[in-house]
Parts: structure tokens; C-alpha cells; sequence
């Protein structure tokens, strides 16, 4: 009897304790240094273990990842506060539930969204760029507080209080020279369906002799990639003998930031040497509302992109700076996303461009959706099984080792926004290849809690994105377009599983008939994320070259298929 009666009271002390608890709670507002008019947004609670850099400079899919928690808000007013309690969704933890008692540096940011009405007539709520690539943490205007060092006690009942009186500043115009010069216009085809001023823009490299050639027109080189800052890989002056060597993680190279400026300098050396090839290169911006570029295709969330890049910018480009303006003197390279956009302009526009280089490309067919199927499994996150549930890897190394799997890359995405609004790459994925929901925002094309797969969705984008399909489908209207055109490279060791896709691609491509794609396909051994063709070098110093890589077979392209009435001339010399 005894016995059960202390029993009885153990469980009576364990659930008196457990309703008596008080996980952390933290009270996060505004104060009029930052602003003084209602925002809507997310608001990001960010804490980190250590003090090597700001918590908002720590987050991320990688295993050294700190934590972050998010929550939407709407007309948040100076002083107000919103509440990150323990049912707030976070990562890679997912509730304050479960942080241990101990010292943490803790801060906390507000990523502004605006109104859009759509031409459609739907409303949204999104992050619009400011200037910096849509990047949450360093986007202008945004509300954020110093990091401070806290004792958190899941046992405390008061709440933490935090105040953002901080405000992240506009960036400067960007920075011209000779060579380099930056194009913004006014797109007439996104203002419409955005419904407001919606602006495309880009660095533009002038070749060598530009100024002292005033009758040359020149070829046009798109490098497609991400949000650029200038042109990419350039300098124009000596690399700076005082710059403290970093490490780069990615490379495993130490004073990784010097070969940068080095091979770069080495770039407008050969740029401005006798033999390298007159052509103009640009660099494009089009960040938007989901992320930091638009993939430079027409889509039912992001708006005609592709249309205005092709039709609107491209164009503006050539008559500024005497591009020839014909299909026949356009190119297309990149790589990763750069690659995927290559590849697509050059699909969706056979017309309008001569050929592609598109190296480590994003998925191009969806039957290898990295490591997903999104026709055949059910499950985007765990392998379809029975009796055990095995994650899909995420990231690799070459030697397969795993550093994040695809659930905690997307809880991550689902922690810094709903609605495909974290800027990540999983969502902007799926906002270009998504219909539009009855909400405005993306229709998902999974589960992005559970990961499970909506097939529905995935056939929508098997029949507007998937580029290996589209290409079989429409090979007897696309193939004579396209002959000689399509040049692919990947790592076997990619780290992203991107070559997956590409062993597909291939294996349509090298069956094509009437005619034969006459193109190339070619694989870098143990080569991870994103080998672009380079045998000789390592991804660290490949990266810095592809102009010097792709600019002779471009010359060479040339040479073999443009008109008769082409002026191969004037830009040779």
C-alpha cells in the first residue's frame, strides 16, 4: 500500500511540475527608431550557442546551423508585441520546447512584406527586393536588434523581452567603370502583372576596343545566375596585397578570398588581351518577390519573366551598346540555377538564342527531382516503406557523406516563411513551376510539413517545366531549332544529386533522331556542385573562368552557323 501510495505521489509531483513549467516565451516588438507606421512580415526569433557572428548570419541547412523560429504578422504597430511561444514552428529544433536550459545569444528580425494586386485580381503579401538579392537578412529596411547575450530558464514565467530598434540601410547605386556598366528599365509586361513598377536591369562588360570601334556590333553572352552584384570573376585592378586570407568551407581552401581576386585580375588581363574574343557579356538582375532571380521563364506566380528578359531587356541592351540584335548572335551559359536557366531560355526560345552551356543545371527532369521522383513516390522526404522511415539525403560530399536531408532543408524554408516567402531555393522552385492557388501564393507540390507529394501538382509541372519532357514531346517541332545548341556538364559527385537529372536528359538526347541533338553531355569523376566542363582545373578556379571556357566554343558556334549575310566581321578585331 505503501509503495503505491508514493506512486501515486511521484506522478502527482511529475504532472504538477509539468503544468507548472513555463517554456521560454519571448515578447518581440519595435520601437520608433526603426519605424513608425504599422508592418506586416514574418518576424524571426534567431539564437545561436555562440558568438562568432550574428545569430542572423548563422542560419542555414548545414550542420553548424543556429536556430531561428518564425511567425506572421500583420499591421504589427510600433510598441506592439508578437509572441514566439512554444507553438511556434522553428528549426532545426521545431519548438522552444525543447531548448535546453543555458547561455544563448539571442536576436530577433522582421522581414518586411508589401501588397501586391495582382492583374488577376488576387492579393498577396510578399517580401519585395530592395536591392540586395532577397536576402532575408540583409535586406534594406528591415527591423532588426544588437544580439544579447541571455540566460534561458524554460522554468522562468516572465517572458523574454526584445526590441528591434535597429534598421538595416539602403545599399548604394551600383558601380560603373570602362568596361563595366549597369542597364535598368522599366518592364511594361511584369508592371502589368504585378500592378506596380516592376524594374529589370544588368551589368553589361564591354569588350576591349568598344570606344575605338564605333561601327562594330557585337555578339551577346548572357551569364545566367544569381542575383549579381557586378560582373562576375572581373577585376580591373591588382588584387589587394593587405587582404586578410579567409577559409572557404565549400573548397576547403584557405585565402580563398585572394585566388578570387587573382583569378579575377587574371580575367581582364586575357579580357583585354589581343586574341580574346570582342563580345558583349552581361550579368542579369531579376530578383522578385520569391526570391533572388526568376529562372527567366514566363510563370503563373512570378509573371512573364522570360517574355520581358528576351523581348524587353535583351534588346534595350543591344541598341545601347550595338549588340547585332539577331537570334543568331546570342548565347547562354551558367551554372546551378544559371544552368537550369540556360538551358530553359534556350528551349522556351529556340529561336531567339544559339546555343547554351549549362553547367550543374537544377533539375531538368523531375523524375529525379534531386533525389525525388514527384510522379512516382509518394513521400518527398522518406523513402516509400513499409515498416521503417529512411530519409532522403539532402547534401553530400563526393564521398557521400550527408550534411542535411530534404525534410530539414524544407522545415528550414518553412521556418523563414509560409507561402513559398523564404527566399529559399525549394520554394522558388516551386513558385516558377507551381500554379497559382486560389490564394495567390503557389499551390505546393508537397506537404511542406509532412512531405507528402501532390501529384496533381507535379503534372502541371511535367507539362509546363519539366525540360527533358518537354523537349521529347516536342522534339518533331523543337529538334531542327535546337541541333547543336544543348552542351550540358555535371559533377558525378554533385552535391546537390543534380546530375541524376542529366543522366536522364541524356539518355533522350543521345536517341534523338531527325535530326540527332548533336550536342554535349560530359561528366566531371568525384566532381561536386558545379563542375562546368573543366577537366584541368578544380571547381575553385573553374568557377572563375567560364568566360575564357565558353567564349572560343561560342566563336566557334558562330563560325559554323550563322547566315550568310552575317557580320562576322566588324566585331573581329
Amino acid at each position: 500500500m505503501k509503495k503505491i501510495f508514493y506512486h501515486i505521489l511521484s506522478l502527482f509531483i511529475i504532472i504538477s511540475a509539468a503544468v507548472n513549467a513555463q517554456n521560454p516565451r519571448f515578447l518581440i516588438s519595435f520601437g520608433s527608431e526603426a519605424g513608425n507606421l504599422p508592418v506586416d512580415g514574418r518576424v524571426l526569433l534567431l539564437i545561436s550557442n555562440n558568438n562568432s557572428d550574428e545569430p542572423r548570419f548563422q542560419i542555414g541547412e548545414g550542420p553548424s546551423t543556429q536556430l531561428v523560429f518564425g511567425k506572421d504578422v500583420n499591421s504589427l504597430k510600433p510598441g506592439e508585441s508578437v509572441e514566439i511561444d512554444n507553438s511556434v514552428f522553428g528549426f532545426p529544433v521545431k519548438s522552444l520546447s525543447e531548448l535546453p536550459k543555458g547561455e544563448y545569444y539571442v536576436q530577433a528580425l522582421l522581414h518586411k512584406y508589401e501588397t501586391f494586386h495582382l492583374s488577376n485580381g488576387k492579393t498577396v503579401k510578399l517580401p519585395m527586393d530592395r536591392g540586395e538579392g532577397q536576402q532575408w537578412n540583409r535586406a534594406p529596411g528591415n527591423y532588426f536588434s544588437i544580439p544579447q547575450k541571455i540566460y534561458v530558464d524554460p522554468s522562468q514565467k516572465d517572458p523574454y523581452k526584445i526590441v528591434m530598434n535597429k534598421i538595416i540601410p539602403p545599399l548604394p547605386e551600383p558601380k560603373e567603370s570602362k568596361y563595366v556598366k549597369h542597364i535598368k528599365i522599366k518592364s511594361e509586361l511584369l508592371t502589368k502583372f504585378w500592378g506596380r513598377p516592376i524594374y529589370l536591369a544588368a551589368f553589361v562588360l564591354l569588350p576591349y576596343g568598344f570606344d575605338e570601334h564605333p561601327d562594330a556590333r557585337y555578339p551577346l553572352v548572357i551569364n545566367h545566375g544569381h542575383f549579381p552584384n557586378s560582373i562576375s570573376a572581373f577585376r580591373e585592378t591588382p588584387p589587394d596585397t593587405n587582404l586578410s586570407p579567409d577559409y572557404s568551407e565549400r573548397f576547403h581552401w584557405k585565402g580563398y578570398n585572394k585566388t578570387v581576386q587573382e583569378y579575377s585580375y587574371k580575367m581582364f588581363n586575357e579580357w583585354t588581351s589581343p586574341d580574346f574574343p570582342r563580345m558583349l557579356l552581361i550579368e542579369i538582375q531579376h530578383a522578385n518577390p520569391y526570391y533572388d532571380d526568376s529562372y527567366a521563364v514566363n510563370s503563373e506566380n512570378l509573371g512573364p519573366y522570360g517574355d520581358a528578359i528576351t523581348y524587353e531587356l535583351i534588346p534595350a541592351i543591344e541598341k545601347k551598346f550595338r549588340g547585332i540584335g539577331k537570334g543568331w548572335s546570342r548565347f547562354l551559359y551558367g551554372g546551378s540555377t544559371g544552368g537550369w536557366e540556360s538551358l530553359a531560355a534556350q528551349i522556351f526560345y529556340p529561336d531567339e538564342y544559339n546555343g547554351c552551356w549549362a553547367a550543374c543545371p537544377d533539375p531538368i527532369d523531375f523524375r529525379s527531382y534531386t533525389i525525388v521522383n514527384i510522379y512516382d513516390d509518394k513521400n518527398a522526404y522518406y523513402l516509400d516503406n513499409t515498416w521503417k522511415k529512411t530519409p532522403r539525403p539532402g547534401t553530400r560530399n563526393y564521398l557521400g557523406q550527408i550534411s542535411a536531408t530534404l525534410e530539414e532543408a524544407n522545415h528550414l524554408e518553412l521556418a523563414l516563411g509560409e507561402n513559398s516567402r523564404s527566399g529559399g531555393q525549394w520554394d522558388i522552385w516551386q513558385a516558377v513551376f507551381s500554379p497559382m492557388g486560389a490564394d495567390g501564393y503557389p499551390k505546393p507540390v508537397w506537404n511542406k510539413l509532412t512531405g507528402e507529394i501532390d501529384h496533381n501538382i507535379a503534372q502541371y509541372w511535367k507539362e509546363n517545366f519539366d525540360l527533358r519532357y518537354i523537349l521529347e514531346r516536342d522534339w518533331n517541332k523543337l529538334g531542327n531549332k535546337l541541333k547543336g545548341k544543348i552542351h550540358i556538364y555535371v559533377g558525378e559527385a554533385d552535391n546537390f544529386y543534380l546530375n541524376n537529372a542529366v543522366y536522364l536528359m541524356e539518355d533522350f538526347l543521345r536517341n534523338t533522331k531527325d535530326p540527332f541533338y548533336d550536342g554535349e553531355i560530359d561528366y566531371g569523376a568525384r566532381a561536386e556542385h558545379c563542375w562546368n566542363g573543366d577537366h584541368d582545373q578544380p571547381n575553385a578556379i573553374s568557377r572563375l573562368r567560364y568566360a575564357q571556357m565558353y567564349f572560343p566554343k561560342i566563336v566557334k558556334r558562330i563560325l559554323e552557323s550563322a547566315p550568310k549575310d552575317a557580320d562576322l566581321t566588324s566585331w573581329r578585331y
